[in-house]
């Protein structure tokens, strides 16, 4: 059978990731009918995702990619060969890049070998480079790009009352500039030694991820929910005017606090007890009362995430913020156009984008 098309998986070693791959390889119409790419950072290490992958069925089509997305090189090269292997014929063209790799330190710190703090080049920079280098491979009439956010994006939402990392009155703000996000001069372990300062520069980055997705634009009815937000601006609307990429849609969605690995840099505490004893009871718990609420179980978030690639309309023209399967309203610096536009023409260059590397025609 002919594949529809690829569906391209990052940090499929995790735990939401490997539950987006078992949910693909579980629903009949999706294994049987798209090919499979599952990066993660080391294939021949990744303990989870092989196990994952040893429940795949015969009929679907599957690959690994090793990607690291501490290193733009790493990025460039799955890049370069999956263009090269569309172009080809070799690959179906990309009918879901769903963008869920992810990192987060806590009291810790790290400088990526391209010189920007970890934290904001994993989940903002290197995105920015894989989407815009993608974009050819794309299935240009139903293509969808997810990333995964987070509320932590935003300062003033209440769920981050369960941390006291926005409480220090240092930093009023996500954004204090994308320099000093970008080179690691915010929030460091030197000025504030707990385990906020990570968790501060955590959602700058995913505040960045946000400002590349979009703002506010439409709102109208969506089908399951009371309410959604549309948002146009930058990687969405420039898609949007595209004479040959309109037809894709981005999508932003926040898959609540989930008892995965993401904070196995935290404390003892966090990484642990947290995640591995209280969450996993609790998710379930929460779930049956509140199915988008503060915390779910990562076949939840996953199988919103596939909802949200395969089973709802087509948002052509504005980028579509989701909270599981509900509305999402994204931070007020998310929508403030000075602070998009200094974000993106840093990540241009600091990713080296040239005009070669992407078809997208307004991409400066």
């Amino acid at each position: 059978m002919t594949s529809k098309g690829t569906i391209l998986v990052t940090g499929t070693n995790g735990g939401l990731g490997s539950a987006i791959v078992r949910n693909i390889i579980s629903t009949p119409d999706l294994a049987s009918n798209y090919t499979g790419i599952y990066a993660v950072r080391k294939a021949a290490t990744a303990k989870t995702l092989q196990a994952t992958l040893a429940r795949v069925p015969s009929n679907h089509k599957h690959e690994t990619a090793d990607v690291d997305l501490g290193s733009l090189a790493s990025v460039r090269k799955v890049g370069a060969d999956i263009n090269a292997r569309v172009a080809k014929g070799e690959l179906p063209r990309i009918r879901a890049l769903i963008l869920n790799a992810g990192y987060q330190d806590h009291s810790g710190f790290a400088m990526s070998g391209d010189g920007f703090e970890m934290t904001w080049q994993v989940n903002f920079l290197s995105n920015l480079l894989l989407s815009l280098l993608l974009l050819q491979s794309m299935d240009a009439q139903d293509g969808r790009i997810l990333i995964v956010g987070s509320w932590s994006h935003d300062i003033e939402d209440s769920r981050n009352n369960a941390v006291s990392a926005y409480k220090d009155a240092r930093y009023p703000t996500l954004f204090p500039g994308v320099e000093a996000l970008a080179k690691g001069t915010w929030s460091t372990p030197e000025e504030d030694p707990s385990s906020g300062s990570g968790f501060r520069r955590y959602g700058a980055s995913k505040l960045c991820a946000i400002m590349l997705w979009g703002i506010v634009a439409v709102i109208e009815p969506l089908r399951g929910s009371a309410l959604t937000f549309f948002y146009s601006e930058e990687l969405a609307n420039r898609i949007a005017k595209d004479p040959k990429l309109s037809n894709i849609s981005v999508i932003g969605l926040d898959p609540g606090g989930m008892p995965t690995d993401i904070a196995r840099r935290g404390s003892f505490l966090i990484g642990y007890v947290t995640m591995k004893l209280v969450l996993p009871v609790l998710s379930e718990v929460i779930v049956r009362l509140n199915p988008n609420g503060m915390v779910r179980p990562s076949r939840k978030s996953a199988a919103d995430i596939i909802r949200a690639c395969f089973e709802i309309e087509a948002h052509r023209g504005e980028a579509l913020h989701l909270d599981g399967s509900a509305a999402m309203q994204i931070a007020k610096d998310a929508r403030d156009e000075v602070k998009r536009k200094e974000l993106w023409e840093y990540g241009l260059k600091a990713a080296k984008i040239e005009e070669r590397d992407t078809v997208l025609v307004d991409w400066k």
